[in-house]
């Protein structure tokens, strides 16, 4: 398996990389031998970030984790999230996974998964809305007379679908089709 590190606001000593290699290889168990995993560490303020990324197959698994000026623990804590989208989503992914992967695999990064975390997700409400072509400007402000963290709209320049959502820092971010 291939892994790259990153750093932003930080510098990444011989130390951590050896780390982040050292736990990152026992995720060998679940991905092909070929698979990239891109490790992307930063500083904010008091606290460490550490988000890993594994692209496979056309699906991308994230998982981002942070701590109180604890990067090993971020870096164990990220891992987990990952462990556990992959048990979780395992029949879905099996065809993009190691497709000789064994069914009781011991979990080296959670503890125990709860049953609600085995159990998948199912669609519990369907709404309907109608979306109308408006400027980004008067999506950000229905958005925000809504009070909701995200926001469907047509784009009056483009005629495309795009999705505005509130970011965990308080910015927005835009979600905009590739054609």
């Amino acid at each position: 398996m291939k892994t790259t590190i990153t750093a932003k606001g930080m510098v990444v000593t011989p130390g951590i990389t050896n780390r982040v290699l050292k736990k990152t290889q026992t995720m060998e168990k679940y991905l092909h031998p070929d698979t990239e995993m891109f490790v992307r560490m930063r500083k904010e303020k008091n606290r460490r970030v550490v988000e890993i990324t594994v692209p496979i197959g056309g699906v991308t698994l994230r998982a981002e984790a942070s701590s109180e000026d604890n990067l090993y623990m971020s870096i164990d804590r990220a891992l987990a999230k990952l462990e556990r989208q992959i048990l979780r989503h395992r029949t879905r992914l099996e065809k993009r996974l190691r497709a000789e992967l064994p069914e009781n695999i011991t979990p080296e990064f959670i503890e125990e998964m709860t049953e609600a975390e085995r159990k998948s997700r199912e669609v519990v409400r369907t709404k309907t809305y109608t979306v109308r072509p408006m400027s980004r400007e008067d999506a950000i402000l229905q958005m925000e007379l809504l009070g909701h963290s995200f926001f469907v709209y047509i784009d009056v320049d483009s005629e495309q679908a795009h999705v505005l959502y509130l970011r965990k820092d308080g910015d927005l971010g835009l979600l905009v089709p590739e054609n």
